[in-house]
């Protein structure tokens, strides 16, 4: 039995942050697939575990019982603090570390994740080409900062991958078409290309389960 449980599904982004790091970090845990596209996260059962209706959800067995957790972020401070693997190392970086999380949260994994659900699963007919405009540019101006961040840096903080990279880079592996080309962003696809050789890395279809 695993250890640690991820329900999720494959075309989830936010989900991969979070298998990417049990992954990465050698942990025994197992993907729950979460049927999204036909509504699993707005029923009753599934609010139960999460009444935010998002994924992914973390259930994790321990010896003093289960610890349910929810929202990407959380669940890669989480695993960083259980693990010890990809954590910050210092106060300092451990703040740096959140704040990236959360200009990915805010800035560019929540635009990216809805300019392509709009593109690639939305029916054609209930696309908005001003929506969609809209998201460009704001995803635009994310990579931007992202680019000229990874300009002078390796890493999102300090001279190692943390938490931070995993979720910045999440989307950003989707071979989905969604406005972004790894050519038009040097910088950020030479750390993609650090973040994917570290050992035991997998693509994001690799790792959980998608939609049949």
């Amino acid at each position: 039995m695993a250890e640690y449980e991820l329900h999720c599904f494959g075309e989830s982004g936010h989900s991969y942050k979070a298998a990417l790091m049990l992954e990465l970090s050698g942990c025994n845990w197992s993907p729950v697939f979460l049927d999204f596209f036909n509504g699993e996260t707005r029923s009753v059962e599934f609010r139960e575990i999460n009444e935010m209706g998002e994924a992914p959800v973390l259930r994790h067995a321990t010896r003093t019982g289960e610890v349910v957790l929810t929202q990407s972020g959380v669940i890669l401070d989480y695993l960083s603090t259980i693990t010890g693997k990809f954590a910050a190392g210092s106060a300092i970086e451990r703040r740096e570390v959140l704040r990236w999380i959360l200009w990915d949260n805010h800035k560019m994994s929540s635009q990216v994740g809805v300019l392509r659900f709009m593109l690639n699963y939305l029916p054609e007919e209930k696309r908005s080409d001003d929506v969609i405009a809209y998201l460009r540019g704001r995803v635009s101006g994310a990579y931007q900062v992202l680019e000229q961040h990874l300009a002078t840096e390796d890493w999102l903080v300090g001279d190692k991958p943390t938490i931070a990279d995993f979720s910045c880079c999440s989307y950003l592996y989707y071979p989905e078409p969604f406005g972004f080309e790894r050519e038009d962003w040097p910088n950020i696809s030479a750390w993609l290309d650090r973040i994917a050789a570290l050992d035991g890395w997998k693509a994001p279809y690799d790792l959980m389960p998608r939609k049949a």
